[in-house]
């Protein structure tokens, strides 16, 4: 049994499942990451593995009510004992209205703001941490700490638990397919936060840039290049950061799959978790999605940026986009003639082709990937995570197509996705050694009209390819 299928069973395991929710809902209750954290989400997703387990309830809660405890504890802690450095900290030195709002709130309710804040969404994480730096007496929070969460946990953790007790007998679920949602959710989840959030502090406003930026600053032999390369623009550590980790885990998850004969327990439960989901309409909508998604598909939605970026006389951003889309599309026929996986299913105009990695997957990935990335420079910084989001709401069906079809296997996605952040961090390295205008002209409302009818017409007349 390989690693990830260790950890593929282990992650189901009554001992991981109350960690989990313990951990989640410190994460929840924590000083400014409750805001990051999607914690309704999470804790309905464990607590319902938990209730189809059958573990006992009474520990479920139990384990939600101390995470939320500690949480909020570690939050008043905070603020109590170090409230000039937190206020001058990210993200609230950046962010003064966030405290703004939970101070207001707290002179509104006074001692019971702790109580009734932990029920509020937008303040829950702010309002601890303001109640230790407004010094409210430690027994009057420990009281009002103690008695919400008592009400909060059993709250939070209930319904997931009855959805996970009875959804084997209402919903006739395949056996043992749990651990596959449970890590596809929380792997769209992880990604989504680490190329949304993340990506923007590590460009050049946020927190992780500022960081990386004064320790290079205080090693001799790395400022010199630091300065020259700052002089033009931001030095690219985003960029940088995604190839090295994209590098790295497409060459770790290759191996991995290379060398496990046939596919992995998570391609097995995630190949009947998505049989079971298979119907008339998401069949249809995943036929669809592969259209577009394959070379004539890409060719339409392609075309009219191409030809508007020649009218822009942008050639810089042709020549990239190019070297894009040949490279990834090179990259995938290199990696399907080499590792020589086969398909779980092969249709008949697929005949000859091969799984590993998914080629829709990666190429999507630097299609959307790129367009996001060329995208941001010319829109306000406030603007950014939103784009990373839709990014990714915009290629995860796109993947998860290819499970609905049967045509490959959940780890030839990971693959794919992995490998089309690989071209993506080299094309924009290469974009960024120099400065360049913003992308965003006028008319590119044309552009995206003129994409969508070309994909219409390429989903409506033309077959398969």
């Amino acid at each position: 049994m390989s690693f990830t299928d260790s950890l593929f069973a282990l992650s189901l395991s009554p001992t991981m499942l109350l960690l989990l929710v313990l951990l989640i809902a410190l994460a929840e209750s924590l000083a400014v990451v409750g805001l990051l954290v999607p914690g309704v989400m999470l804790i309905t997703a464990v607590a319902s593995v938990a209730g189809h387990q059958a573990i006992g309830l009474p520990w479920i809660i139990s384990a939600a009510l101390i995470g939320a405890i500690l949480g909020d504890g570690i939050s008043y802690k905070l603020g109590y004992h170090h409230r000039e450095q937190v206020t001058q900290r990210w993200p609230l030195a950046q962010h003064p209205e966030w405290l703004g709002r939970g101070a207001r709130f707290f002179e509104r309710y006074g001692i019971y703001s702790v109580f009734f804040g932990r029920f509020i969404g937008p303040v829950r994480p702010i309002i601890p941490l303001v109640a230790g730096m407004m010094r409210m007496p430690p027994r009057t929070f420990l009281w009002a700490n103690v008695t919400s969460a008592a009400l909060w946990a059993p709250a939070y953790v209930l319904p997931g638990y009855l959805l996970g007790r009875t959804w084997q007998q209402h919903l006739n679920l395949p056996p043992n397919i749990e651990a596959a949602a449970l890590m596809m959710a929380a792997s769209i989840i992880v990604l989504a936060i680490v190329f949304s959030w993340g990506r923007a502090q590590v460009g050049r406003h946020g927190w992780g840039y500022l960081v990386i930026a004064r320790v290079i600053r205080r090693i001799p032999f790395m400022r010199r290049p630091w300065l020259a390369m700052s002089q033009s623009g931001e030095v690219p550590i985003a960029s940088l950061l995604l190839f090295i980790v994209s590098l790295t885990s497409f060459s770790a998850w290759t191996l991995l799959v290379i060398h496990h004969h046939g596919p992995l327990m998570m391609d097995l439960q995630a190949q009947r978790l998505f049989s079971w989901l298979s119907n008339v309409p998401t069949v249809q909508t995943s036929l669809v999605l592969s259209e577009i998604g394959d070379k004539l598909g890409i060719a339409a939605l392609l075309l009219p940026w191409a030809l508007w970026l020649l009218i822009h006389k942008r050639l810089d951003a042709l020549y990239h986009w190019g070297a894009a889309i040949g490279g990834i599309a090179l990259l995938n026929t290199l990696g399907k003639s080499i590792f020589g996986r086969a398909r779980p299913e092969t249709p008949e105009h697929l005949i000859g082709s091969l799984s590993y990695p998914s080629a829709h997957t990666s190429t999507f990935v630097v299609v959307i990937g790129l367009g996001a990335a060329f995208l941001v420079p010319a829109l306000p910084h406030r603007r950014h995570f939103w784009i990373y989001w839709l990014a990714i709401a915009l290629v995860t069906p796109m993947a998860l197509s290819r499970l609905v079809l049967n045509l490959h296997w959940l780890s030839d996605l990971i693959g794919g996705a992995l490998l089309g952040l690989l071209v993506c961090a080299l094309v924009r390295l290469s974009w960024q050694r120099r400065y360049r205008p913003p992308l965003l002209c006028s008319y590119w409302q044309w552009a995206m009209a003129a994409s969508f009818i070309l994909v219409s017409l390429r989903v409506t007349l033309l077959p398969p390819v």
